[in-house]
């Protein structure tokens, strides 16, 4: 019987990675830990941190470097060099999530580092070598990868995994593995054998513990930008009946009129239309490129062939009834 082979092997089958036979909520991160490819790391030939972009890029396209993002989200007080308020020059983090300790931060002499969770040696030997640059790029600037600690603590890390090295504040260690375990999810990168087995000693103490969210700051404001568009009518939740009419009139600036009916007129007023409505010109032929032949003739007379420019079987020029002029 399977129930009898499972207590010969001395295993349960609902048990989890950490072997107590908790397997955590769904959407916890222990749950998402047993979702994790778990495989041999790979070597660390050819890592390089300009692999992953130059360091603290603008990918989100505010024009503050990533690393100044980080420190306005996680520092309070903040002072800044301009009124731009991009470079941040002082602030204070209430509490190091890493020793617990409250620290002061002066750009230039400074005890606070910016580190990243999973680190960018450790995710280049469990997955990121195959990358294309882009993802690379995205994964060292994701703000679900970055918080701002101690420099010291930052250091003795160096590029451990979860089997190497957690934080010394242990009130902090589940979320901080709840963080590496978000990250290597969406990122699709896998653990070590070693890896997953101190993940879950941590989780299991708090099966309960929930994936961190963020990294999306740039989905968001696109989507703010639409619903802003869709209240710049009225006033209200979205275009009342008067801007809506007002916005398709005939006068209306960038939208054309509708499109006319059939019949001759219609068809001479539809490439008008077509034209406006696409700002493009009128005659719109499918056609093939024009392509190169020689001329025949010509090197006859010459003796080396020349070349001319001639139109496909069906170019532009076609007999096509709305283009003859």
């Amino acid at each position: 019987m399977p129930g009898r082979r499972w207590c010969a092997l001395g295993a349960d089958p609902s048990a989890s990675a950490g072997g107590d036979g908790r397997s955590g909520a769904a959407g916890s991160a222990l749950r998402t830990l047993d979702s994790l490819a778990v495989k041999r790391s790979g070597t660390k030939d050819g890592y390089a941190r300009d692999r992953f972009g130059s360091a603290w890029a603008d990918t989100d396209g505010n024009g503050c470097g990533t690393r100044d993002d980080i420190l306005k989200r996680d520092l309070r007080d903040t002072a800044f060099r301009d009124a731009k308020q991009c470079v941040v020059v002082s602030g204070t983090l209430p509490k190091d999530p890493y020793t617990g300790k409250s620290l002061r931060y002066q750009r230039g002499r400074s005890t606070v580092d910016i580190d990243h969770v999973v680190a960018l040696s450790d995710a280049w030997q469990t997955g990121a070598r195959q990358w294309a640059g882009r993802k690379r790029v995205a994964l060292a600037n994701d703000p679900l990868n970055l918080i701002a600690v101690e420099a010291s603590a930052n250091r003795s890390k160096s590029d451990g995994d979860a089997g190497d090295w957690l934080p010394p504040s242990a009130g902090y260690r589940c979320t901080y593995v709840a963080r590496q375990v978000a990250v290597k999810k969406k990122y699709g990168l896998w653990v070590t054998r070693a890896e997953k087995d101190a993940m879950a000693k941590v989780l299991n103490s708090c099966p309960r513990q929930a994936l961190p969210s963020g990294g999306r700051r740039r989905r968001r404001r696109r989507a703010s930008r639409r619903s802003s568009r869709r209240q710049a009518g009225d006033g209200t939740d979205g275009p009342g009946p008067e801007s809506r009419a007002a916005r398709s009139g005939p006068g209306a600036v960038g939208r054309p009129a509708p499109r006319p009916s059939g019949g001759i007129a219609g068809r001479a007023a539809s490439v008008s239309w077509s034209a406006a409505s696409s700002g493009r010109p009128a005659c719109r032929c499918p056609g093939r490129p024009r392509r190169r032949v020689p001329w025949r003739w010509a090197a006859r007379r010459r003796r080396r062939p020349r070349w001319r420019w001639r139109p496909g079987r069906s170019s532009r020029r076609s007999r096509c009834r709305s283009c003859r002029r």
